[in-house]
């Protein structure tokens, strides 16, 4: 078994949620949250932080926490996905990840079509949206992260 600790975040301005669309290899993209994995020495509220930026270039602000999506794929690897919520507070206008080859500002039935279409990277995209709609979200304080020793 492989395991992957990665962060996601739920982004909504107007009625919009921002999704990054990947290159995936191949000549189809699929769409995403902000997400990526967690760096060693890095806790996840620095790691979605600096993830969104590489990928969006927002700044944001987290607002909560939607909790720890464990999501297993066919060819055995398992995925500990934390998910968050924020606010968009400053766009940096900076370069994107070299995967990443357009940001959107989509509505949740544009999203649903992408899911209809297979375009979704992965069933949590909306699952953590519906999470976060449903006010399925704990305060930031529930993640304990310590120094190094």
């Amino acid at each position: 078994m492989s395991l992957h600790t990665t962060v996601a975040c739920v982004i909504c301005r107007d009625n919009r949620y921002l999704l990054v669309e990947e290159a995936r290899g191949g000549s189809e993209t699929v769409f995403n949250q902000p997400a990526g994995h967690v760096e060693p020495g890095e806790g996840p509220l620095a790691a979605i932080a600096r993830e969104v930026q590489e990928e969006t270039a927002w700044d944001i602000q987290l607002t909560g926490y939607l909790g720890l999506y464990v999501f297993h794929t066919a060819s055995g690897l398992t995925f500990h996905s934390h998910g968050f919520i924020a606010e968009p507070s400053c766009f940096l206008d900076t370069r994107l990840d070299d995967d990443i080859t357009a940001t959107h500002w989509l509505t949740q039935a544009e999203i649903h079509a992408l899911n209809a279409q297979g375009r979704l990277r992965s069933p949590l995209v909306l699952t953590r949206i519906e999470d976060a709609q449903a006010g399925a979200v704990y305060p930031l304080s529930v993640i304990h992260e310590s120094p190094c020793f």
